[in-house]
């Protein structure tokens, strides 16, 4: 028993590490507002009906019957539920009999109660959906791990409910498709170095897909790429291979000068010699700038205490 669940365990794990299912969200900026406003606002206007239509059976009667009150509860009802309230960022559909009608709000409107109804309430405003590629080949068959971020909004009302059932989710899932096919046509380096790019490639065919269902792409960035350890590895040694490549090339073009101006002025210094003694003084200065080396230079001056010193010493 405890083998078999050691294996159930290894297959979990394998398949949780081979998910591609994206690990996605949306988020709605900015802090939701209260409902208790649209609440009250109700409650008062359900009261004033009522205390109208009794007020009015009360004039025409004389007295307020059960009728009248059962009256006056169905009109209050039916004021209420056709009068509605949007926020400055939401937009309502309307429905009339099934058929779409208009596009309601912001603000206070009204509805036909049983013979309109509200389809749905979208939300304007900006919206930041994160997405990623789990290790996903790219064409050198290298795999990557990419997340970005979406920026976008809902600008048409209409088309993003009736066009598609879930706007949001559809946006989400055509985001991580887009960046799958994108890393699966270029190579691990220019996903990783082009990263601007990439995030105007995903833009571009985002825009594409989500203009029918009235969403607008505003922008997308491209967070972070996580390679392979050992790739990292191999294309640090690369980049210090060619800077190592570079260095060289540089010292040989500066060797190369140097060697073409010594050539011009070898017939200078041949006729000129206190001009090869002022260049031999300069070149000793710049080696012994930094203090770090001694220079020893044979002289004759022992030869000067001859007389003084005999021979054998």
């Amino acid at each position: 028993m405890r083998g078999n669940n050691d294996d159930g365990g290894r297959i979990a794990r394998a398949r949780e590490r081979f998910r591609v299912s994206p690990d996605a969200g949306t988020e709605i900026m900015g802090e939701q507002a209260s409902g208790a406003g649209v609440i009250l606002f109700s409650v008062a206007l359900f009261v004033a009906v009522l205390a109208a239509c009794l007020g009015v059976a009360f004039y025409l009667q004389a007295a307020v019957t059960l009728g009248a009150i059962v009256v006056a509860v169905i009109v209050a009802t039916l004021v209420t539920m056709g009068c509605q309230i949007a926020q400055q960022w939401e937009r309502v559909v309307v429905l009339r009999f099934g058929k779409f009608h208009r596009v309601a709000g912001p603000g206070l409107f009204f509805t036909i109660p049983i013979i309109e109804s509200k389809a749905m309430r979208i939300d304007t405003r900006l919206r930041v959906t994160t997405f990623g590629a789990e290790e996903t080949l790219t064409s050198d068959l290298v795999p990557m791990n990419v997340n970005a971020v979406l920026f976008w909004h809902v600008w048409d009302a209409k088309a993003a409910c009736n066009e598609v059932g879930d706007f949001a989710a559809a946006v989400e899932f055509s985001a991580q498709t887009a960046l799958r096919d994108a890393i699966g046509r270029a190579s691990a380096a220019e996903v990783a170095i082009r990263r601007e790019q990439l995030d105007r490639e995903l833009r571009r065919v985002l825009e594409e897909k989500v203009a029918p269902w009235g969403v607008t792409i505003l922008s997308v960035e491209v967070r972070d790429i996580l390679l392979p350890k050992e790739l990292q590895d191999i294309m640090s040694l690369e980049a210090q291979a060619e800077q190592r490549k570079k260095a060289r090339i540089i010292l040989i073009e500066a060797e190369q000068d140097i060697f073409e101006m010594l050539n011009e002025m070898e017939g200078l210094y041949e006729e000129n010699d206190p001009a090869v003694q002022l260049r031999t003084m300069h070149l000793l200065n710049e080696s012994l700038r930094e203090g770090k080396g001694t220079v020893v230079i044979p002289s004759a001056f022992a030869e000067g205490f001859s007389d003084i010193f005999p021979k054998g010493m």
